[in-house]
């Protein structure tokens, strides 16, 4: 299987490839490997792929079974935390770690194996070799080239592959055999596949020298280090990620890990898509799981999972969530968002209940609910709206709600059932400059969301609105949008940086700085603006409750 025309070839993400020259000591390199998954995780890192030689060693997978080192086996035995079974490293073989996030990619964990299959596959033909998939078993064979009949026929493997996932990032990766002694590979049973016979690169490629191939590279080339840059490239090709390439010494000790880490890290910084003042921490803590369980339990979605938000660990860790009615599909399908777009399930009758009992076992003093787009209903869910505010009322009486609903198609009486219920803040956001919106809200239409917030603030309700920034945008259609917000009586408005939530979605055309969002946040105090956030992870809800307190609008518990 072919993933060619499945996977973009056109790079949209970036990411660093690090070549390590020379023979690396395992456990330290694994020790660097586990503290890059941290910082990939926290979005300290884009998408990053080691390629190294190790000393020999033999390592252990999870499931590994001792006797699959064979006795007499003088090489050192590392158990490890990957899949897959027993294998040798050595000289002459190229490693290749990919700490990847499968889930900005879209992929499963089989998936993530396949494409990583496919790159070394493309690589292989580069040298006119013909890398293949065999059925039920992972890595990549070759027919005709066992050194020895083998039971189980004429295959050698000549890449094998072992990889873990953890909070959707990817450890280990694959081993390519490229030039040098196979020798290391009698000392085990490779794979804890008896009977299986392995190859090199080297080994085929002598072999076909005096054959005329497409380019073939000469033979005595084909070492660890001129097969590297092209294994990288092809595996950019196929996850779509546009590699920046750097050079490193070997790494001997776990002092040489943390120097390569810091340096990786400097160079994201200084060059990735998400920049270094946009890190985040990993989940975690008493309070995130708590928040979690509460949801779980009611079989409720929040914005902050739906929309793959950067601060929901935060939110979540001081106890607060944004509720998310009206199913997890959305009928617009916006450039811009995460949410998928696709037909919705009815809305559920006992929805607005489950989300009162939520924000009650929470202690919610202020309470968001927003909602995917539905155009497929009658009133795009404005009863399911004031339904929800009633019952979050009944049973927190003290709390303030606040609504981040969709436009409703502009339906003016669908909009007035939800100004009935006089939430105390009414948020709708306006998401872009007017001149973006066929892009980026393509069902969606500038005038009428402006129309819709200015009927809120007539009606007396605290009217809110947001935008992102990194689309494409001008500072004058920027200041141009804030003005038509003062002028639609908005009170309250937030503006954050767009982030790219998948390969789907618009790619970030600019990342700006704190100094500019300052600078935004005091032009838009200016033109009367009475609340203003801004920031690059600011998002419709962020800090919503620290706003209601600000301005002195939530009652005392």
């Amino acid at each position: 299987m072919s993933l060619a025309g499945a996977v973009p070839i056109r790079s949209r993400w970036d990411g660093i490839a690090v070549h390590l020259r020379g023979a690396s000591a395992y456990v330290p390199t694994w020790h660097l490997q586990q503290r890059l998954h941290e910082m990939r995780g926290a979005l300290r890192l884009p998408d990053t792929l080691l390629l190294l030689e190790h000393r020999p060693v033999v390592t252990l997978g999870r499931h590994a079974r001792a006797e699959n080192v064979l006795s007499g086996c003088d090489l050192e035995v590392v158990r490890i935390d990957r899949g897959g079974d027993v294998t040798y490293h050595g000289p002459g073989q190229l490693t290749g770690y990919f700490l990847c996030d499968l889930r900005a990619h879209d992929l499963s964990v089989r998936g993530f194996v396949t494409a990583l299959e496919e790159g070394v596959i493309r690589a292989l033909a580069e040298f006119g070799i013909a890398g293949e998939r065999r059925a039920g078993l992972t890595g990549v064979w070759v027919r005709g080239a066992a050194s020895a009949p083998a039971p189980a026929g004429d295959w050698a493997k000549i890449a094998a592959i072992g990889v873990r996932v953890a909070r959707g990032v990817s450890l280990h990766g694959f081993a390519l055999n490229v030039a040098g002694p196979l020798d290391g590979f009698a000392r085990i049973v490779p794979c804890g596949l008896e009977g299986e016979a392995v190859t090199s690169m080297e080994r085929i490629v002598v072999r076909q020298a005096p054959e005329p191939v497409t380019a073939p590279a000469a033979p005595g080339s084909v070492a660890p280090g001129s097969v590297a840059p092209g294994v990288a490239r092809h595996l950019g090709e196929v996850f779509g990620v546009e590699f920046r390439w750097l050079e490193s010494p070997p790494v001997h000790n776990d002092a040489g890990a943390d120097r390569l880490a810091e340096r990786i890290e400097v160079a994201a910084a200084h060059g990735g898509r998400r920049p270094s003042w946009l890190l985040t921490r990993l989940p975690g803590g008493e309070c995130y799981a708590t928040v979690r369980q509460v949801l779980r339990e009611g079989k409720l979605r929040t914005v902050c999972e739906s929309a793959r938000c950067p601060n929901a660990h935060e939110c979540w860790n001081a106890g607060t969530a944004t509720f998310l009615i009206l199913g997890g599909a959305c009928t617009r399908g916006c450039h811009f968002c995460a949410v998928p777009s696709c037909p919705p399930e009815p809305p559920d009758p006992a929805e607005p209940a489950a989300v009162a009992l939520a924000a009650s076992k929470l202690g919610l003093r202020h309470v968001v609910v927003t909602s995917v787009t539905r155009d497929d209903l009658p009133d795009g869910g404005a009863a399911h709206f004031a339904a929800t505010i009633r019952a979050v009322r009944e049973v927190l009486g003290s709390a303030t709600v606040e609504v981040l609903i969709p436009d409703f198609g502009g339906d003016p009486d669908a909009l007035d059932r939800v100004l009935a219920e006089h939430p105390e803040v009414l948020n709708h956001n306006v998401e872009t400059v007017v001149r973006l919106y066929p892009r980026v809200r393509p069902g969606a239409d500038y005038r009428r969301s402006l129309a819709l917030l200015r009927r809120a603030s007539n009606a007396g309700l605290r009217a809110k609105s947001g935008l992102m920034i990194g689309l494409g945008e001008s500072p004058v259609e920027v200041r141009e949008l804030l003005r038509d917000l003062r002028d639609a009586g908005c009170a309250h408005v937030t503006i954050g940086q767009y982030l790219q939530p998948s390969r789907r979605n618009l790619t970030v055309k600019r990342y700006y700085h704190d100094a500019e969002f300052a600078e935004l946040k005091a032009r838009a105090l200016e033109l009367g603006i009475a609340h203003v956030d801004a920031g690059p992870r600011v998002r419709s809800s962020y800090h919503a409750e620290r706003a209601m307190e600000a301005r002195g609008a939530t009652p005392a518990p």
